[in-house]
């Protein structure tokens, strides 16, 4: 028996059926196996496998798919996702685990499943278009069976995640300072999209370190986009409804230096102990601690306990215009940069994006405006978090001038803006990070990034 790493190369394009299984499903998907590392060592192999593997869960009969000029649609897709990845598996091929991380991220890990819908589709299932939704089991498994024939994609999904990557991409990629080390901590299953999250984001360089949940259902959230590109999400919490604060998430916060909390994480009562521990033991540890808003109605609904976390142990505040104003509890007519310069009073460092008027970065009192990057707008989803992952890149790259901080992260936002999709590519990394060399030299990388960096921007 020999040890080896399992590459699930169609993972992306499930079928509806497999995320809410019946006796008629089996689960379909190549499973070509590559030359172990010593490092990861993922999963048991006995002799290799053909190029086309078939698991039958038991009394699995028959497997659902899409119709033919949908699965050739859905082939082009592969052709230029598998371009990438094999281009980002040979940087993830040497990669060791490190004695520190960079940054940990705590966040929720919930798997995207995009189909593309008409009008008609949603006012049949009752859903109001352009709105977010919690949903039971019975609800998802009801649109996913609605959804049979559509066209559809799966994805690592999350705000939090669409960050880590692009910061794991962009250091990848740059041409002088070491890789930056990316993990996340988080919930998963450990059923078949619960492995699918993991190896996404591990073959983008974020290793996932929590352990997978017996007996659980990975969360996922449907976004059903219409052809006026509104997007209608359904969340299923599963296992990404509880983050428990074990020994293994302990010793990953002790051992990084910058923590990031996703504010989505406020929503689920019992994670709040969970948040208050992580960021009360980063900051003994001397590690910077950041929060990212995600949402004003879960501020709203949250917001004593958003307050207890960035009073007491924040050091740095991720958040658009109209979040910002909800965490200062100023009304609609005050200005991004008024609400930055509040927040700044009470967090050494704020970055709020304001959508196509650019963006402000908030320190002691003061808002520095940082103009947009020039693009031409293709799907605004994401663009926080990309402009987040730009900050962060900044601030662990040593370069100490705002402004040039804030016109890296304004670049990479416009970049994500300029596509279709959430996620920062592996082209664009590259000629971004490129473009950064100038910022910074050798001589400015720094190691040893920690509260008192913060303090002297």
């Amino acid at each position: 028996m020999s040890l080896c790493v399992a590459r699930l190369s169609c993972w992306p394009h499930l079928s509806p059926s497999l995320l809410h299984p019946t006796p008629s499903t089996c689960f379909l998907f190549r499973l070509p196996l590559k030359t172990p590392n010593a490092h990861f060592l993922f999963c048991r192999h006995t002799p290799r496998p053909s190029s086309s593997w078939r698991g039958f869960p038991e009394g699995a009969a028959e497997y659902h798919t899409a119709g033919e000029g949908e699965l050739k649609e859905e082939e082009d897709d592969d052709e230029e996702e598998e371009a990438e990845a094999e281009e980002e598996e040979e940087a993830v091929s040497s990669l060791v685990l490190p004695e520190r991380w960079d940054v940990l991220g705590l966040g929720q890990a919930m798997v995207d499943f995009s189909g593309v819908v008409d009008d008609n589709f949603l006012k049949k299932l009752g859903l109001e278009k352009g709105t977010r939704k919690v949903v039971n089991h019975e609800e998802r498994g009801r649109v996913l069976q609605a959804m049979d024939g559509c066209t559809y994609k799966a994805a690592a999904g999350g705000s939090l995640s669409n960050t880590l990557v692009a910061l794991a991409r962009l250091s990848t990629r740059s041409l002088q300072p070491p890789p930056l080390n990316v993990a996340m901590a988080g919930s998963v299953a450990s059923d078949l999209l619960g492995g699918f999250y993991r190896e996404k984001l591990r073959r983008a360089n974020v290793q996932f370190l929590s352990s997978p949940i017996k007996d659980g259902t990975t969360g996922t959230v449907i976004v059903l986009t219409t052809p006026d590109a509104q997007r209608t999400m359904l969340a299923y919490q599963g296992t990404s409804s509880t983050v428990n604060y074990d020994t293994s998430l302990a010793s990953a916060v002790s051992k990084t230096n910058i923590l990031v909390v996703e504010g989505y994480l406020f929503e689920l009562p019992d994670t709040i102990k969970t948040i208050t521990k992580a960021c009360e033991n980063a900051r003994k540890s001397g590690a910077l601690v950041a929060i990212t808003a995600s949402d004003v109605s879960c501020i709203e609904r949250h917001f004593d306990d958003f307050w207890e976390i960035i009073g007491n142990c924040v050091d740095l505040v991720f958040a658009n215009g109209d979040e910002a104003r909800a965490l200062c509890n100023f009304e609609a007519k005050e200005s991004a940069a008024s609400a930055t310069r509040y927040l700044s009073h009470f967090v050494p460092l704020v970055s709020v994006t304001d959508g196509p008027r650019g963006s402000y970065i908030g320190v002691k009192g003061t808002a520095l405006y940082i103009p947009p990057s020039p693009c031409v707008p293709v799907d605004t989803c994401g663009a926080g978090d990309a402009y987040a992952s730009g900050i962060l890149y900044g601030v662990l790259r040593g370069i100490s001038d705002l402004r040039s901080i804030g016109t890296i992260a304004a670049k990479v936002a416009a970049t994500v803006v300029g596509q279709q999709g959430t996620r920062l590519r592996v082209s664009d990394a590259v000629k971004l990070a490129e473009s950064f060399t100038f910022q910074f030299d050798s001589s400015s990388i720094r190691s040893d990034v920690g509260t008192d960096h913060i303090s002297s921007l």
